[in-house]
């Protein structure tokens, strides 16, 4: 008899020791996304916070009542009203409705300002809640590659590059343009800004300022291959003196990332320890982006402006430029030159809008019966195709 209530306690211990457990294993995790370093990561959090709030307006209360109507019109309880032909209320209706309609409403408005308002291909503008931008400071400019498994940081005003480290300076807007070589990938510096991705041949932007100096982790949120669990990389926050210091660090690393060692880079690798180059090659950025960065490929946009006229003078029409073409003979499809209006259908004479081939026309304008003889059974005899010479007709192979 003792050991059958000893086997009951630890069962009961069991099951609460289950019940605890994940809190624990929650406890012990790392909120990165709550704890953010950088103002648009602020601001995302405190989005997460109000749209939690507003849902649990009408969670909680359900959840409530569902465990208070459970225990107030249990079996036993005789004192509680009974009422068997109840069936509408309109009290209770328009709460029912209404309560979820201006959660709703609220969310929606607060979906569509966040997404203008955090919108990562749109300038900063402000600092801080407490400190707007300073118009005079130049964004420092940091262009991203995504590789097979890991990040390239580029640093053209310093001409310095990294390998899975990022050094940022605090309270300075950046400009990230980002890239990848072969497979999409994500950017995700939690602390940071949020998710964005990375396309071969695409280019994206990400504005975003970081505000505390500190060490911080940024990784790959798309899946994209054997390494994708390792593609990670750090996020170095420290002040403007610190930051000048990271870069000299970098110019006396004493290898520059050429077109070869690129190459080498691009291979696939996991767990690549940071690295730090002290220089990198002209337009190497733009190359990983147009997709020529062997010798003798040729770049994307050249193959999509070829046979255009203006191809002749391509240091003055890059991508982008709106006067590309403009040497190409005009169609009747094609666009209006730049800076010119288009001109309505409506608005032109007959002559002036031309007509296409009449690809239907018979071979022979003469033996188009039904211009003629609209009811004759020949009328049906109109296709193109040429019955084979070999096919015998009903009569010769009854004969």
């Amino acid at each position: 008899m003792r050991e059958d209530k000893l086997m009951i306690r630890l069962r009961r211990l069991a099951g609460r020791a289950l019940c605890v457990a994940p809190l624990l294993l929650l406890g012990a995790c790392k909120s990165e996304l709550l704890d953010p370093a950088g103002d648009i990561a602020l601001q995302q959090r405190d989005i997460i916070y109000i749209s939690t709030a507003l849902m649990l307006l009408i969670i909680v209360p359900v959840m409530a009542l569902t465990v208070i109507f459970a225990w107030r019109y249990r079996a036993k309880n005789t004192e509680a009203t009974y009422d068997p032909d109840f069936d509408h209320s309109t009290s209770l209706e328009l709460v029912i409705w209404a309560a979820p309609l201006l959660i709703i409403i609220c969310l929606g408005a607060l979906t569509w300002w966040s997404t203008h308002l955090l919108d990562p291909f749109r300038p900063l503008n402000r600092i801080s809640a407490e400190k707007p931008i300073d118009r005079k400071v130049k964004p420092l400019v940091v262009q991203v590659v995504s590789l097979d498994w890991k990040w390239l940081f580029i640093y053209p005003e310093q001409g310095i590059a990294s390998v899975n480290q990022l050094a940022l300076p605090v309270d300075r807007p950046v400009t990230f343009e980002l890239t990848s070589t072969n497979m999409m990938n994500t950017f995700y510096a939690p602390t940071l800004a949020g998710m964005i991705y990375t396309m071969p041949g695409m280019r994206s932007t990400l504005h975003a300022v970081l505000n505390k100096p500190g060490h911080y982790r940024g990784m790959s949120g798309n899946y994209s291959g054997a390494g994708f669990s390792y593609m990670n990389f750090t996020l170095e926050g420290v002040d403007q003196q610190g930051f000048d210091a990271w870069v000299a660090r970098a110019k006396g690393a004493g290898q520059a990332l050429d077109t070869a060692r690129f190459i080498e880079l691009e291979k696939p690798s996991e767990k690549v320890p940071p690295m730090l180059f002290s220089g990198v090659a002209p337009g190497l950025f733009d190359r990983v982006y147009n997709r020529c960065v062997k010798p003798g490929t040729p770049c994307m946009s050249q193959t999509m402006h070829h046979g255009q006229g203006n191809m002749a003078q391509p240091q003055t029409n890059g991508p982008g430029d709106p006067n590309i073409g403009s040497g190409m003979p005009s169609t009747r499809n094609a666009p209006p030159p730049h800076g010119q209006k288009p001109e309505g259908a409506l608005f032109k004479e007959g002559e002036e809008k031309g007509s296409g081939p009449n690809v239907t026309k018979p071979r022979n304008p003469s033996a188009a019966p039904g211009s003629t003889d609209p009811h004759s059974h020949k009328n049906q005899d109109m296709s193109f195709n040429q019955v084979p010479a070999v096919l015998a007709s009903p009569s010769t192979a009854a004969a």
